[in-house]
């Protein structure tokens, strides 16, 4: 019984949480400067038929909450409506750019807990860390996503995973290293030590396992910070992922699509949080 009122509960939020994000971005697209204005209405190329449908289009939607009713209506009858751009449901656009973002994640993410995971055991195994460890991880969390893509560019090296996996791995690097020179402290790590274990034995049955509990966490807080970056990294690289459809999205004032690729990101936002939530709730179990 509690399980099923815990995932009720769970998905009544997220569908609150949902509803919340299409009211909010259909209310700043629809008050957007030029929003009800259309370049084709004054195209001699389209018919005068046309042009009136325009025309009838924008007093339709000088409503809000007609303008709401009408692009979730396409919810219902399960194409997500039909993109204002393309002129083809969303779920077309967004089914095979799902794969393209999601592919990108997984391999930045892999890359950055590596990197990750490397410089923070580096970093924290010596008595006195040093502080010459903290001038890259400042620095990369100084630039912006756009920037450190732009840089990349410029250089003519690198990529979307690798700008990416650089972002997440420098926001993570401190919370591991925090983690870790805690547990090197630990008197078995250092009788370990003393009697010259090797350090992937140590690694494998004794830090590793002590910061296990955390990084749910932590993985979380890595998918929410690469969905934060996806948009200007997928633009800047010409990557056809979603953010790179929700850039177009937002420029086109295409907001089937763009309420469709923001539903998307609340709910995976909601997962990622779920995990945490669950590896928190395994935490004080243990601890109790």
């Amino acid at each position: 019984m509690k399980p099923a009122l815990a995932v009720a509960g769970w998905l009544a939020r997220a569908l609150f949480i949902v509803l919340l994000v299409v009211a909010g971005s259909t209310l700043l697209v629809r008050f957007a400067p030029g929003y009800l204005s259309d370049a084709r209405e004054m195209d001699v190329r389209y018919s005068s038929a046309v042009r009136a449908e325009l025309t009838v289009e924008a007093i339709r939607t000088k409503s809000y909450f007609g303008l709401v009713a009408a692009e979730t209506s396409g919810w219902a009858r399960g194409d997500a409506g039909i993109s204002r751009q393309f002129g083809v449901p969303v779920t077309e656009l967004l089914a095979p750019r799902m794969s393209v973002t999601g592919g990108l994640l997984l391999k930045s993410l892999l890359l950055a807990w590596a990197a990750a995971i490397a410089a923070a055991i580096a970093a924290s195994a010596p008595r006195k860390p040093s502080w010459l460890w903290q001038v890259p991880v400042a620095i990369l969390l100084a630039l912006p996503a756009a920037a450190m893509a732009t840089l990349c560019l410029m250089s003519d090296s690198g990529g979307p995973a690798l700008v990416l996996a650089l972002l997440i791995a420098a926001r993570d690097f401190k919370f591991l290293c925090q983690a870790l020179r805690k547990v090197w402290l630990d008197p078995c790590i250092l009788q370990a030590r003393a009697q010259g274990v090797a350090l992937h034995r140590m690694l494998r049955w004794h830090l590793l396992p002590a910061i296990a509990p955390q990084l749910g966490p932590l993985a979380s807080l890595s998918i929410v910070t690469a969905l934060s970056a996806i948009v200007p990294v997928e633009v800047l690289f010409h990557v056809p992922g979603l953010g790179q459809l929700a850039w177009n999205a937002a420029m086109n004032r295409d907001l089937p699509v763009l309420l469709a690729i923001t539903a998307l990101m609340a709910l995976a936002v909601m997962c990622a949080g779920l995990g945490r939530s669950r590896a928190d709730d395994s935490m004080e179990w243990k601890d109790a």
